[in-house]
């Protein structure tokens, strides 16, 4: 008994010292992050939950001093990223986050899916984007006076000319593609913009293997991006990100522009080292990086990360965001109809006016002021509030689904 008491004992002791030890972790992370002495910081992120390390990474921007620049990489597990100001229904294919939380069967046209995939609208502006095991996100946080859009890309078409990638060059929109061109030609290995295999006009176009978003404040600004270094979803990541409401949906936010994507090729750790190297070198006039951290799931113990990552997957943030539109419900044998949603409310069905019925104004009634978010089934929805529900009825429910679904977040 005593020696099972002593057991007892030093496992408690072992516990309180690793909460301790933990609590010392957060503490000092945010302490070093904002200290106004440490110029130049860099963090790696051993999460792949995509609200955490976005999570983390507004708090560096909100916490660092206002002149340093600090380097955050981090991997995401398979997750479709959506922009600020983009409508989810019209950039992605909800259908099959359905299918892959459980909740819907796949048709047979439809991807297999890769399990439980997130969806997560970020801070920051720009396009939609697919995130998995085989890409390095890497975000630079600095001084908003010293901030250009192709600063930082350069630097990483940098990195990887020194791996050997030497198609690697940021484009006229800021991304970093891949030349395909089959004939080599004089360039100036310093030029981050023109490569030996650069193609002026016609074909073959250049690969896009980097994308990038950004938010400014006051002082500072964020630069962050995606790097295909090795994804294993590649030939299913449009599936993704082919939404079959586009063409339905007239929307006034941020449309994504699509472009032919490619793996670069690289192994992602020794990459994402050299991406460090780079950085430091980069940098080097300023002074050492003072910091150069890991970071973990256990971050989101910080109450301004959890406050954070626990507003990103609330429904209002992820669906109510969405800015006004259009959803127009067409049909083959029936009327046009158009529906007009604004921060993810049903404000009218409007129906062509010679073909208007009663069973048209008890669909109306139904759902004007109905949240998206809260339509779990259109058809349950519509069963429980027209009567009779008939064909109609059933007709418009099947297209709602089809246009309008709102996936779960899978829970974990």
């Amino acid at each position: 008994m005593a020696a099972l008491q002593f057991l007892e004992n030093g496992t408690r002791q072992k516990r309180l010292l690793w909460v301790w030890y933990a609590r010392r972790s957060y503490s000092s992370f945010t302490e070093n992050l904002s200290n106004p002495a440490h110029k130049l910081q860099s963090y790696v992120s051993h999460s792949s939950d995509p609200y955490l390390n976005l999570s983390i990474e507004d708090h560096i921007l909100r916490k660092s001093p206002p002149d340093s620049t600090i380097l955050f990489l981090y991997v995401n597990r398979p997750c479709v990223v959506i922009g600020r100001n983009q409508n989810p229904w019209s950039e992605v294919n909800l259908g099959i986050l359905n299918a892959a939380t459980g909740s819907k069967e796949l048709k047979d046209s439809e991807s297999p899916g890769l399990g439980a995939v997130d969806i997560v609208r970020r801070r920051s502006g720009g396009g939609t984007v697919f995130h998995d095991e085989g890409n390095l996100n890497w975000s630079i946080t600095c001084p908003r006076t010293l901030f250009t859009r192709d600063k930082h890309a350069e630097m990483v078409v940098r990195a990887l000319r020194k791996q050997g990638i030497e198609r690697a060059r940021v484009n006229e929109r800021h991304d970093i593609v891949l030349d395909q061109g089959h004939e080599k030609r004089p360039s100036d290995p310093e030029d981050m913009h023109r490569t030996p295999y650069m193609v002026d006009e016609g074909t073959p176009k250049p690969l896009k293997v980097s994308g990038s978003a950004y938010k400014l404040t006051r002082q500072r600004a964020l630069h962050h991006a995606t790097t295909l270094l090795e994804s294993p979803n590649l030939h299913i990541i449009s599936q993704y990100l082919r939404s079959p409401a586009k063409h339905n949906i007239e929307a006034k936010g941020v449309e994504s522009v699509s472009s032919p994507v490619s793996n670069i090729g690289l192994d992602l750790n020794a990459y994402q080292k050299r991406l460090q190297e780079v950085f430091a070198e980069m940098y080097a006039s300023v002074g050492k990086v003072d910091i150069a951290e890991s970071v973990g799931d256990e971050y989101i113990n910080i109450p301004d990360i959890r406050k954070g990552y626990d507003e990103l997957r609330t429904l209002d943030w992820m669906w109510a965001q969405t800015p006004q539109f259009d959803a127009k419900l067409d049909f083959v044998n029936g009327p046009d109809i158009t529906m007009n949603v604004h921060h993810g409310i049903i404000k009218s069905f409007n129906v062509e006016a010679h073909l208007v019925d009663d069973t048209h104004e008890d669909i109306r009634t139904a759902l004007v002021g109905t949240k998206l978010q809260d339509v779990a089934d259109w058809t349950m929805l519509l069963q429980a509030n027209v009567e009779p529900f008939n064909d109609r009825c059933a007709a418009i429910a099947q297209r709602l689904e089809e246009l309008l679904p709102v996936p779960e977040f899978p829970r974990r």
